[in-house]
């Protein structure tokens, strides 16, 4: 008996139309490929960026506040076009001051709508050739297969090609980098993935009401390492914890709470605040069907959490609901094999490398695949992203940026927040420009000419350590 799994179509040979060619194409338009794209176009690029949806900045449009900015010492670690979005952002009103957060070292809330349409203007100001609702479907290849030379892709417009001298993939899922015959890893040990959280809105909340409750209250409304202080100090803010109300409402009421943890987002609009509390264990972000389920899952969970929020957590007895984020927000999927795998000791050893292109602090923060909690490790300061992190195995002319980089999993729960992400996409497009000029391969470039382009731009690296000389003159066994 066939089963519809064995069943396939022989599709005829066709010739498919050429639509453009870059020096450099980015595919993806979340926070790491709109800095990618930012940045090859600042070398003088013809530059080219593809995104399957109607906008720009990807997670950054889904009611989350932006972490990293800040190291674990309070001090700036993330600067250059990241940066510079965000000063975008906030002569729009649509961003605020990178806050310090005991929990996730700094806080950054931006407003989603003006994330899409700063994006686009910063795009399409710098030259950028943007292209939307359209999905990479396959990978142009050289005869031999190890050279990338472009993307095939999907869209109303029909079938077709896109070439360029070198492809950054920003699509958080490595879908250029998979197709194009490149290893990859999903998961932990079992393959699982941390679930993924559609966000909701709600409006009509008296923010300051629960900010002054938990601040004066803690006993009651008890938060993850976030001291009471906190809230006293801060009117913009963000609630992790708040266990035993959740028990309580789960006890009293039968509540189906698929979380062990309240997570509240303040947003930049007066009593506007962003949920993120549904958890949809066991979906793929690489499967339709599976992507699917989590859009139904995680809609029929929003109904018993507004329910909670509203009769038990101070602020919430007016609030109503607004709206859902446009898609699932996604933690985890693929992670290229590159010519260096990150590991956790990396991260927890606040590890130097000296191909260096990106320093992060966030701490390893891994929502567990198979029960409602989240393991968290601090490293206690910063570590260092490497170059050969973003160079993926076997084939040529292909960067990789964002979550799905050459990590272990435990790793990948470390660098896979925003203005990291945007930290490594801005480094892909200077090493994009590099390669392109000097008619050399992304893996082949000089990393101490790319760290030289990073500093000059006003991206922060540290200083590599020199080797003790004592080192030189000890003889090898």
């Amino acid at each position: 008996m066939t089963t519809m799994q064995e069943k396939a179509i022989h599709e005829p040979a066709r010739s498919t139309p050429v639509r453009a060619e870059y020096d450099v194409l980015v595919v993806g338009g979340g926070p790491a490929g709109l800095t990618s794209a930012l940045a090859a176009a600042e070398g003088d690029l013809k530059v080219g960026l593809v995104e399957s949806r109607s906008f720009v900045g990807g997670n950054m449009t889904i009611g989350l506040p932006v972490l990293g900015f800040l190291g674990q010492k309070g001090n700036q670690i993330i600067h250059g076009l990241p940066q510079k979005f965000i000063d975008r952002l906030k002569a729009r009103d649509g961003a605020s001051e990178h806050r310090p957060c005991p929990l996730h070292m700094g806080i950054t809330l931006v407003e989603p709508e003006a994330v899409k349409t700063v994006g686009l203007e910063m795009l399409t100001e710098a030259g950028v050739d943007v292209l939307f609702y359209t999905a990479c479907a396959g990978v142009v290849l050289d005869e031999a297969g190890t050279t990338i030379r472009g993307i095939i892709t999907e869209s109303k417009s029909g079938r077709e090609a896109i070439l360029a001298k070198v492809v950054i993939d920003c699509t958080g899922d490595a879908d250029v980098a998979y197709r194009a015959g490149v290893p990859t890893e999903k998961g932990d040990e079992h393959g699982g993935m941390q679930p993924p959280t559609l966000m909701f809105c709600l409006a009509g909340v008296d923010t300051e009401k629960l900010r002054t409750s938990i601040a004066d209250q803690s006993r009651t409304y008890l938060t993850d390492f976030i001291p009471a202080e906190y809230f006293g100090q801060n009117k913009q803010f963000i609630v992790v914890g708040l266990r035993e109300l959740m028990a309580r409402a789960r006890a009293e009421r039968g509540l189906d709470i698929p979380n062990e943890r309240t997570i509240i987002i303040t947003g930049l609009r007066e009593g506007e605040v962003w949920i993120n509390m549904t958890r949809t264990a066991g979906v793929d972000g690489t499967s339709a069907k599976s992507l699917t389920l989590g859009e139904i899952v995680g809609r029929r969970q929003i109904d018993d959490i507004y329910i909670y929020l509203r009769d038990y957590v101070p602020g919430f007895d007016k609030c109503y609901f607004t709206k859902t984020a446009p898609f699932l927000g996604i933690r985890e999927t693929r992670r290229i094999v590159g010519d260096y795998v990150m590991t956790q000791e990396d991260v927890l050893s606040c590890r130097h490398f000296e191909d260096s292109i990106a320093v992060a602090s966030y701490p390893i923060d891994i929502h567990r695949p198979g029960d409602e909690g989240c393991t968290l490790m601090w490293s206690g300061d910063c570590y260092d992203i490497p170059y050969r992190s973003l160079v993926p195995r076997k084939i040529d002319q292909l960067l990789v940026a964002g979550r799905s980089i050459s990590t272990t999993h435990e790793a990948m729960g470390a660098i896979r927040v925003m203005s990291t992400c945007m930290a490594m996409g801005e480094a892909a497009g200077r090493a994009a420009t590099l390669s392109v000029r000097g008619n050399a391969s992304p893996r082949h470039i000089d990393t101490r000419l790319l760290q030289k382009e990073l500093r000059a731009h006003g991206a922060y690296l540290r200083d590599f350590p020199l080797p003790d000389p004592a080192d030189a003159v000890t003889p090898r066994p």
